[in-house]
């Protein structure tokens, strides 16, 4: 089985889980930034790792998984966003990058909490939303994906790879 490991990072936050779902593979294996990944079609198994953006997928997570996510190709999703889990927007959050890549074969999803980059904090919480605002003052992710996320990002990665033997 050939497997990748691509992903689209800015803060850190989602590299370090890609870079911990990479260590858990044990057959032929790549890891990439998305950037550099022209088409995720030579691959039996790829897990495609995204930043939250306003709540969801941003613009060009759209487009890579409009071009990528299709014909029923075997794709694991992980995702990174600054919420603690268990937040209930959260789930709706998720179900954005799910609908994202429904031209797939979705074997698994994986979600953790990552650090808030602080240009971003800044923003919101000069925000005329009071609840972002809020947010911004409380979100509480410094330090994350800390070694706890990263080891529920390692047994997705086991778990995932053995219902596909």
């Amino acid at each position: 089985m050939k497997v990748l490991v691509a992903y689209m990072s800015s803060t850190g936050n989602t590299k370090k889980v890609a870079e911990a779902i990479y260590d858990e593979i044990p057959c032929e294996k790549e890891i990439k930034p998305i950037r550099e990944v022209a088409d995720i079609g030579a691959y039996d198994l790829t897990f495609l790792g995204f930043p939250t953006h306003q709540y969801g997928p941003d613009k060009k997570t759209k487009e890579y998984m409009a071009k990528h996510c299709r014909d029923g190709r075997k794709v694991a999703l992980f995702v990174t966003h600054c919420a603690p889990e268990g937040v209930p927007e959260l789930a709706g959050w998720m179900a954005k990058f799910k609908e994202a890549a429904a031209g797939a074969n979705l074997v698994g999803f994986f979600d953790c909490q990552g650090q808030l980059a602080k240009g971003v904090e800044l923003i919101m919480r000069m925000s005329t939303n009071e609840k972002i605002r809020f947010f911004a003052k409380n979100h509480h992710s410094t330090g994350q994906p800390d070694e706890a996320r990263l080891m529920r990002a390692r047994a997705f990665a086991r778990d995932t790879l053995s219902r596909m033997v």
